[in-house]
């Protein structure tokens, strides 16, 4: 047989291949999961957490890709540039969609025009607490403490552009208040000094905060969420307790390369909600200190319009920038 005739046979048959390929619904392989955070981290347990049930909902295993690096820019970049064909996603955060655009000069992605968003996944709310000897036991009695007090009450953070940073810059600028901002590498190291005395404020992550409040090295006067936490449900929100409209949560949520097919996009978004009912799934993450949540796609792309707008003038307020 001439070989004209067999390299034809062989691309008719490639062609074929490929349209049977195409022809199979989505998802038709393993899915890759980018994760912008060192595995073994908060982050990566999240996702991990995550990525058990979502396999069983997709009927593909889906595979976590650590990709650390520039407060997670550099996982979203590697996703904003794969291929649009939904199997490759990112497990963004309140990082990648809400502070860094506005803490970087500049970030190499653009959060919304190079992104699909699929569904928020899981939200954490930070809690405010205070040593004991601090002698408030609201919010509205520690904000009259400090107002009485200006630039001489200092409040921790797990380090500078973190949640815990931007979530206290939030409260300063809605309560008008004048307190010194004291960094720390990480958010354990910041709450042994509040134990310690050394600091007297913090808000930082219900997962690292309920423990030390628990054993009463803490005391917690809000959180930081919209509504009241079944993590802790006697603890009321910072908007109930003096601070209307108030609302900061640290969250995770699946986004896919802009121009992935809406087949894709529908399909991973079932799935996540699928995920976010199962009960096995809920008590996992409250054992971490997390909540599951659930919008889907168009849901999803406000919200994170929100986030950057509301990260943005808390960077703006702090004057912190990384260029």
């Amino acid at each position: 047989m001439p070989a004209t005739i067999l390299r034809l046979i062989f691309s008719v048959v490639l062609f074929a291949a490929a349209l049977a390929a195409s022809a199979q619904p989505y998802p038709a392989k393993p899915v890759r999961l980018v994760v912008t955070f060192p595995a073994g981290g908060a982050a990566d347990v999240l996702a991990r957490t995550l990525t058990v049930k979502l396999a069983d909902a997709l009927g593909q295993p889906v595979v976590v890709d650590n990709r650390p690096g520039a407060g997670g820019n550099v996982g979203a970049e590697a996703v904003a540039k794969a291929p649009a064909d939904g199997y490759t996603v990112l497990f963004g955060t309140n990082g990648t969609h809400g502070i860094n655009p506005a803490l970087y000069g500049k970030v190499p992605y653009d959060p919304v025009k190079d992104f699909a968003p699929v569904a928020l996944a899981q939200t954490l709310p930070s809690i405010l607490v205070v040593n004991p000897s601090v002698p408030a036991s609201s919010l509205r009695e520690l904000l009259d403490y400090v107002r009485a007090r200006p630039g001489k009450i200092d409040y921790a953070s797990a380090g500078n552009g973190t949640t815990s940073h931007f979530a206290a810059e939030l409260m300063k600028v809605q309560a008008k208040l004048y307190m010194v901002h004291i960094p720390y590498r990480g958010g354990a190291a910041a709450i042994a000094d509040v134990i310690a005395g050394r600091v007297p404020v913090m808000i930082q992550t219900a997962p690292d905060t309920l423990p030390q409040m628990r054993a009463g090295k803490l005391r917690a006067l809000a959180i930081t969420s919209e509504a009241r936490s079944p993590l802790a449900p006697d603890i009321p929100t910072m908007a109930e307790s003096g601070l209307p409209g108030y609302e900061v949560t640290s969250w995770t949520g699946v986004l896919a390369p802009a121009g992935t097919p809406r087949e894709a996009v529908d399909a991973l978004a079932a799935a996540l909600a699928k995920v976010a009912a199962d009960p096995d799934y809920r008590e996992r993450l409250a054992k971490i200190g997390a909540e599951p949540a659930h919008r889907g796609p168009a849901e999803f792309a406000a919200y994170i319009q929100t986030e950057l707008a509301k990260w943005a003038q808390a960077v703006k307020a702090s004057g912190a920038r990384v260029d």
